[in-house]
């Protein structure tokens, strides 16, 4: 008698963030100023007060380049979203707001 052993494992699924630009009290923050997420998951950075607003990620690697988004956002609701390469490095990407850089408007995007 022969039998086998089969194993479905199904890839865990790719999770979707979202990012405030601009604290719903008016602080000049990122809402979570720090977000926690996975190689292939998704960010989606909102504008939501204080315009204008973007997100730049500090230094030259490959990973910064792909998520950095200079362009500045000057309406409300308006956003744009990043998939996390699935070939990111585990650390912390810090990343700011051109604008308002001087003003501590600073994010870290942990990927585990």
């Amino acid at each position: 008698m022969v039998s086998s052993l089969v194993f479905n494992a199904s890839p865990a699924a790719a999770a979707t963030y979202e990012v405030k630009m601009g604290a719903d009290n008016g602080m000049l923050s990122f809402v979570p100023s720090k977000l926690e997420v996975q190689p292939g998951d998704t960010v989606k950075f909102i504008n939501n007060k204080l315009a204008p607003h973007n997100a730049v990620f500090e230094g030259s690697s490959d990973v910064a380049q792909e998520l950095t988004h200079k362009q500045l956002m000057f309406s409300p609701g308006e956003n744009y979203t990043v998939t996390v390469p699935s070939d990111a490095s585990s650390g912390d990407y810090t990343y700011y707001c051109e604008p308002h850089r001087g003003a501590g408007m600073v994010g870290h995007l942990i990927v585990k």
